[in-house]
C-alpha cells in the first residue's frame, strides 16, 4: 500500500502545492478541512476519531493553515498526536509547516505543548518542519471552489534539521540549512520583488489591473529587478556561505519570469493590498532596509518601493479599495515624513531602538528628492 500523507488544510496551497507534490511522489493523500463538499473524499475537522486514526497511520503530514487559524486546530492536532504516541510510540511524526510563519516551529510547538499531557516528548516525537512557500496562487473564482489555478512551480523548501525521521528522497522536496537564510530569501527577494511590481506598476500604470501587464513596461521591469538585486547584495553579505551571486541572480530572473505570467491573472490590487502588514518593520520592505542600514549597505532602491507603497490606492475588479488600506493611509495623512515612516512601520511594536527609525526616516528625505 502507498504511504499515507495527511494534509491539514485544503485551501490554495494545500491542494495546488503540498498535496500535489506528495501525490506525484507516490503518496496516498488525505485532506482535512473545515469546508464541506460532497464531490471529494476528505475528512471534516469534526470527524475527530477518523482524523486521529489517519494521523496515527500517516508516514508524514503537512499543515497549511494561517497563523491565526493555528489556535483553533492545535487542540485536535495535539489529541491526534497523543493518540498516535499511544499506539505507535516508536514512530515519530514529521509535520511540514506549509505556511510562511515566522519562527513557525517555535510558535506551533508552544501551541501544541499546551494541549499535550504533561511530560509528553514533543521535541523527540514530533518534527515541526518549517517550509518556505514560494508557489503563487492568485484569487480563485468562488463559483468553482474545487478548481484551482496556480503556476507550475513546485519547489518545496524545508528545514533539514526539523525532521525526526529519515527525510524522504523525492522530487520537488528540497531540504536546506540554515532555514533562516531561505526564509529571508523568500521575504526579501520574492515578496519584496512582488510588492515592488505592484507599487511601481501602479505608479506608472494605475489603470492596468495585472502584474504581468505592468511588468511589460521595460522601465517598471528594470526598477523592480534593480530593487531585487540591491536586496540580494544584503543577503549575500548576511549569508556568504549559503548563497552565491550567480544562484541568486538566476533566482531573481526566474521570479520575474513567473511574475510576468499572464495566465495566472494575478492583480496589482491583490499583490499590493494589506499595507499595514507589508510596511511593518519585520516585513518585506522595511525588514531588509533595517538589515542594510545596520551593516552600512545601500537601500535607496528598496526605499523607493516603500515610498511608492504609501501612494498605493489600487482598487479591486469592482472598483473598491481595501477599506483597511484606506484607513491606514488616512492615519498617515497629516504626519511629517519621520513620524510617517515610524508609524507606518509599526515601530512602537518592535524592540528596535528609536534612534534607528529616526536615522532611516532622515535617509528617506534624501531618497525622496
Amino acid at each position: 500500500m502507498k504511504p499515507l500523507f495527511v494534509q491539514w488544510g485544503a485551501g490554495n496551497i494545500g491542494r495546488s502545492f503540498i498535496g500535489q507534490v506528495f501525490s506525484r511522489n507516490g503518496y496516498r493523500v488525505v485532506f482535512i478541512d473545515i469546508d464541506e463538499n460532497d464531490s471529494v473524499s476528505a475528512l471534516h475537522v469534526n470527524q475527530k476519531a477518523e482524523i486521529a486514526e489517519a494521523i496515527a497511520e500517516a508516514a508524514l503530514m503537512g499543515v497549511s493553515v494561517g497563523k491565526n487559524a493555528w489556535p483553533g486546530i492545535a487542540p485536535q492536532l495535539a489529541h491526534a498526536i497523543a493518540h498516535r504516541h499511544t499506539s505507535r510510540p516508536d514512530h515519530p511524526i514529521d509535520i511540514i509547516l506549509a505556511e510562511n510563519i515566522h519562527n513557525g516551529a517555535t510558535f506551533t510547538s508552544s501551541l501544541l505543548s499546551s494541549h499535550l499531557p504533561k511530560g509528553f516528548p514533543l521535541d523527540s516525537y514530533v518534527g515541526l518542519v518549517e517550509a518556505s512557500i514560494g508557489k503563487m496562487v492568485p484569487i480563485q473564482k468562488a463559483s468553482t471552489p474545487l478548481l484551482l489555478r496556480a503556476e507550475p512551480y513546485n519547489e518545496l523548501i524545508v528545514d533539514r534539521n526539523g525532521f525526526r525521521n529519515t527525510i524522504p528522497d523525492m522530487k520537488d522536496l528540497h531540504p536546506v540549512e540554515p532555514m533562516q537564510a531561505y526564509m529571508d530569501r523568500k521575504l526579501f527577494i520574492h515578496n519584496l520583488g512582488h510588492a515592488a511590481s505592484a507599487y511601481f506598476g501602479y505608479l506608472a500604470h494605475p489603470d492596468q489591473p495585472l502584474v504581468a501587464q505592468v511588468l511589460e513596461d521595460p522601465r517598471v521591469f528594470t526598477h523592480v529587478r534593480k530593487t531585487m538585486i540591491q536586496s540580494m547584495e544584503v543577503l549575500l553579505h548576511l549569508y556568504p556561505d549559503v548563497f552565491t551571486r550567480q544562484a541568486l541572480e538566476r533566482h531573481i530572473d526566474d521570479l520575474l519570469l513567473r511574475f510576468g505570467n499572464r495566465a495566472l491573472g494575478d492583480t496589482v490590487f491583490r499583490v499590493g493590498r494589506d499595507l499595514r502588514r507589508k510596511l511593518r518593520f519585520d516585513d518585506r520592505i522595511m525588514g531588509i532596509i533595517i538589515q542594510a542600514q545596520r551593516i552600512g549597505m545601500a537601500w535607496d532602491r528598496i526605499g523607493h518601493v516603500y515610498l511608492a507603497a504609501l501612494s498605493f490606492t489600487a482598487s479591486d475588479t469592482d472598483g473598491k479599495q481595501l477599506q483597511a488600506d484606506q484607513a491606514f493611509l488616512k492615519e498617515l495623512e497629516n504626519l511629517k515624513r519621520p513620524e510617517m515612516i515610524c508609524h507606518a512601520s509599526g515601530w512602537k511594536d518592535s524592540d528596535l531602538p528609536q534612534d534607528l527609525c529616526r536615522t532611516i526616516s532622515q535617509a528617506f528625505d534624501l531618497i525622496a528628492q
